[in-house]
């Protein structure tokens, strides 16, 4: 489960700092194609966090089921 956590944290973060980045530019310049960018970026963040998020959660819960079952 370690790689799978550090490739969810590094998609996330990943995602998440250009997002930011790009609103930055936006604040700074108001091109609104930065805002978009920030709002693609921003979507696959959370996207990434969440499914990160679900997946370590419901890992858990299957190996903990299959302990009780098998052990």
């Amino acid at each position: 489960m370690t790689i799978f956590y550090w490739t969810m944290a590094i998609l996330t973060i990943g995602t998440f700092v250009p997002s930011a980045i790009y609103v930055v530019l936006y604040a700074a310049t108001g091109e609104e194609a930065c805002m978009r960018r920030a709002g693609i970026f921003w979507g696959f963040a959370k996207v990434f966090g969440l499914l990160g998020f679900n997946i370590g959660i419901w890992g858990h819960v299957l190996v903990a089921i299959w302990h009780l079952i098998f052990k």
